[in-house]
């Protein structure tokens, strides 16, 4: 069996830190480098269920991809709840490690699975990294559709393709506009909206889109929004991961057991349509 640090120099050339944001922290965040490792469990979110979910599994390492700790702690006293977590995988011989922004950029990365899981076609990167040569890495892809669709059908393709969320799948633009060209990026994407614009597609897919960006987005152009839940974008990645070190493992012979948590760690958990309109003046119907 592998050591942990002989699985983490593989997962690093997966998706080299030094490609993270200069804001993000990734890598691993608790192990023993010499503890040998047989079972992996990806996950999204480094939360109790997750370190439960790998305690009962067996697993020696988690992979996640957000990061635990963001921006830094002074304490992981088990009375907070990452300090839990903490205390739960030391005690448990359970690493932790983290891809988050190196794995948004990397060839593949998250939004080549959430392409992926959508069944479009990449034809580039929607931000370039101007460190590749060979123009494949970046953040976002842009995408073409296999047959034009309407926007309506669109987002009826992405709520049966994505893992089911409270939230579902909501969309600003006309529904009966004519789909051909997308643009993706797996979790908060509406910083990337001048890009998107600049990139000439018909509907950019993410998640967490805010009122004032959609608003004036939707002023600016035509280009229509779907807005998935920022879990349900990124959680596909897990399964490109467990994938990439399946392979890596059966080239070393190392026997690795790759397991992707299917917990829903999204942390919405009920949604009630609206179901009236108030008057203008504000008085009740």
């Amino acid at each position: 069996m592998p050591r942990l640090s002989e699985v983490i120099t593989a997962l690093d050339a997966l998706w080299p830190p030094s490609r993270a944001e200069e804001w993000d922290s990734v890598g691993t965040v608790c192990g023993d480098p010499d503890a040998e490792v047989t079972r992996v469990l990806f996950a999204v979110d480094p939360v109790q269920e997750i370190a439960d979910e790998a305690v009962t599994l067996g697993a020696d390492l988690i992979v996640t991809h957000h990061p635990l700790y963001l921006r830094g702690t002074t304490t992981v006293e088990a009375g907070t709840f990452k300090g839990r977590v903490v205390h739960t995988l030391i005690k448990n011989d359970i690493a932790l490690h983290v891809a988050h922004t190196n794995a948004d950029s990397a060839d593949p990365g998250v939004s080549d699975a959430l392409a992926g899981a959508l069944d479009l076609r990449i034809t580039g990167p929607l931000v370039p990294d101007p460190s590749d040569p060979a123009g494949r890495r970046g953040l976002g892809r842009i995408c073409e559709l296999d047959h034009p669709e309407t926007l309506r059908e669109f987002a009826a393709r992405a709520a049966a393709r994505l893992p089911r969320t409270a939230q579902g799948v909501r969309v600003a633009g006309d529904p009966d506009a004519v789909i051909r060209t997308v643009a993706v990026s797996g979790g908060s994407g509406d910083s990337l909206f001048g890009q998107v614009r600049a990139a000439g597609v018909d509907a950019f897919l993410t998640a967490d889109l805010r009122h004032h960006p959609v608003s004036e987005a939707r002023e600016q152009s035509p280009l229509a929004l779907v807005d998935a839940a920022h879990w349900a974008t990124e959680w596909p990645w897990c399964e490109q991961a467990a994938a990439q070190l399946d392979a890596i493992s059966e080239r070393h012979g190392w026997g690795l057991r790759t397991h992707v948590s299917r917990t829903v760690t999204d942390p919405w958990t009920a949604h009630a349509p609206s179901v009236s309109t108030p008057s203008i003046s504000g008085a009740p119907n």
